[in-house]
């Protein structure tokens, strides 16, 4: 069975087995997920940068998931940092390595997916290759559910994105398993290393791009505005993952979803100084949240 080797351990998480398990048991909530949450959730949303700045944010969400019920089967929508494409990418067969060990594709799911024989979406496992806004949510997977399986889409910011978590929503509906749908985003990427500084520089300019900018992208996902959601994005520079929220959103809404709880929301100029006592003049924006 092919597998698809990890291609940012060691750089954006911890490469050795038991440094990786180290590194999550430290960053997991240190007591249940208090705040309010829907009693089934079926989608989250997660960021994909280093794990020293956002895994314990992506591991609350997944925390709460586990919290709240059992999971089969996550369906993971992933941002396209590393190719060129208009069309949903599928991973449909084969493992995902992680230094924890190998997780599953769900081959029937994707097998199902695949058979929709959708213009918006294609079967392209080597795609996924060099992706890792999708990868450094699966040792987390790994971890907190290790019995999960994984279906992996990369989906790019184009005004179909919304169709293609409805069409993947529709195909897996009558399935006999217990699905959630992820999908993996960061947001504003905002200085001069990034090329987007509409503001300037300095601590106002910082503030603006979480307060602000970060904030209408939040607002549009938790009020599940999934139609809006690239658009918006594009035209304010909020979300490098927008297809990804959007396919995900429009699934969970066809699943009867009715609205978002925000679980956090972070930059990483925040942990820099929360971590390391420095300022910085560039910060990426990062948010939890689940559907439900």
């Amino acid at each position: 069975m092919a597998v698809r080797m990890t291609v940012v351990a060691g750089q954006f998480y911890e490469s050795s087995e038991q440094t990786c398990r180290r590194q999550i048991e430290q960053m997991m909530p240190s007591g249940p997920i208090d705040c309010e949450l829907p009693k089934k959730i079926i989608a989250g949303i997660v960021p994909h940068a280093g794990w020293m700045f956002s895994g314990d944010l992506a591991l609350r969400v997944l925390a709460a998931i586990r919290q709240q019920q059992v999971v089969d089967t996550f369906v993971i929508f992933g941002a396209v940092h590393a190719v060129r494409t208009h069309k949903g990418l599928l991973y449909d067969q084969g493992q995902w390595g992680t230094p924890l060990g190998t997780v599953d594709v769900d081959e029937e799911i994707a097998g199902t997916i695949r058979e929709q024989k959708s213009d918006l979406i294609q079967p392209d496992c080597r795609g996924h290759n060099r992706e890792h806004s999708i990868e450094v949510q699966v040792p987390l997977i790994r971890f907190l559910f290790p019995q999960a399986a994984i279906v992996p889409i990369m989906v790019p910011p184009v005004s179909t994105a919304d169709e293609i978590g409805r069409i993947v929503a529709r195909a897996v509906a009558d399935r006999n398993r217990k699905i959630v749908f992820l999908a993996s985003t960061d947001l504003t990427h905002y200085g001069d290393s990034y090329g987007f500084t509409p503001l300037g520089t300095g601590t106002e300019a910082l503030r603006w791009a979480k307060e602000e900018n970060d904030k209408l992208f939040i607002d549009l996902s938790l009020s599940m505005q999934a139609e809006q959601i690239v658009e918006s994005a594009q035209l304010y520079g909020s979300a490098c993952g927008a297809g990804a929220v959007a396919a995900a959103l429009a699934g969970a809404k066809e699943w009867g979803a009715q609205k978002g709880y925000l679980l956090g929301h972070t930059t990483s100029a925040e942990v820099i100084m929360e971590k390391f006592h420095q300022t910085s003049d560039s910060s990426v924006g990062y948010v939890g949240a689940v559907f439900g």
